[in-house]
């Protein structure tokens, strides 16, 4: 069974019950990975996810969880987060009244069960979109 790792969150937006949606992108490699945009320096929500051709699987996540993504950062480009200077995605805890326990947190380069295994701690589940024809190899 091949290995996939996260390369990039995309914001998908609003749903019709007001949740947020989320593309988990997962690529078989993180050498080379690359998008548009992404040494932009801010990146300012200019860059783009991957190119097609390392996307291999993603997952869509509906949540009331707001997450602060890499690609919207004022400071930051999304290389800083392929270096590992920050997560390419985090939880948004400014409106919580009071500390979580854990705080959902993800980084470029983790693989796929890393991810899953976060979210189902806070009930949350991946629908799958993309699969590669190799997949159940």
């Amino acid at each position: 069974m091949k290995e996939y790792f996260l390369v990039y969150i995309n914001k998908i937006g609003m749903n019709h019950k007001g949740n947020f949606l989320y593309e988990f992108i997962f690529s078989d490699t993180t050498k080379n990975v690359d998008g548009d945009n992404w040494d932009t320096y801010p990146a300012s929500g200019r860059p783009e996810p991957p190119h097609s051709n390392f996307i291999k699987k993603v997952g869509v996540l509906e949540t009331e969880i707001v997450f602060e993504l890499i690609q919207d950062s004022d400071t930051l480009a999304v290389w800083d987060a392929v270096d590992g200077i920050i997560a390419l995605a985090y939880e948004n805890i400014n409106d919580y009244d009071t500390y979580p326990d854990s705080r959902l947190h993800f980084h470029f380069g983790d693989p796929l069960n890393k991810i899953e295994d976060a979210l189902y701690e806070k009930d949350l589940i991946l629908q799958y979109t993309k699969q590669t024809a190799d997949e159940n190899k």
